[in-house]
């Protein structure tokens, strides 16, 4: 598993094969699809996530795609569009944005093409 700190800032794209705790900041996308994405309290992340789970007790502002669940903890700050199999809003949860699981694959697929275009630019 892989932690950035407190005082970690990350602008660009963040890529791992194993689990991700992220403390900081980062502004960017980032993808652990074999794994899980936490973003802890008093973190923020704006971008898009792509992960097989996603959990949420800080902010976060883009688009969620997990191919398992997306999870908004108590104290969560989230504006988001959000494609997962599952979706857990707890109480104390500020969510605004929709869920479309329905759209999971293609949610996948678009942002791997968007992921490559960026790659070749």
């Amino acid at each position: 598993m892989s932690t950035f700190g407190r005082t970690v800032v990350v602008t660009g794209d963040v890529s791992s094969d194993e689990d991700l705790t992220i403390e900081g900041r980062i502004e960017g996308m980032v993808t652990c699809e074999a794994g899980a994405v936490t973003i802890e309290a008093g973190a923020m992340v704006s971008g898009d996530v792509i992960a097989r789970d996603i959990t949420i007790a800080g902010s976060f502002d883009g688009q969620l795609i997990a191919t398992d669940v997306v999870h908004l903890r108590p104290g969560s700050d989230v504006k988001a569009k959000v494609a997962a199999k599952r979706f857990i809003l707890n109480d104390g949860a500020v969510f605004a944005g929709r869920v479309e699981p329905q759209h999971l694959e293609a949610a996948l697929r678009v942002a791997k093409f968007q992921q490559r275009k960026r790659g070749t630019a």
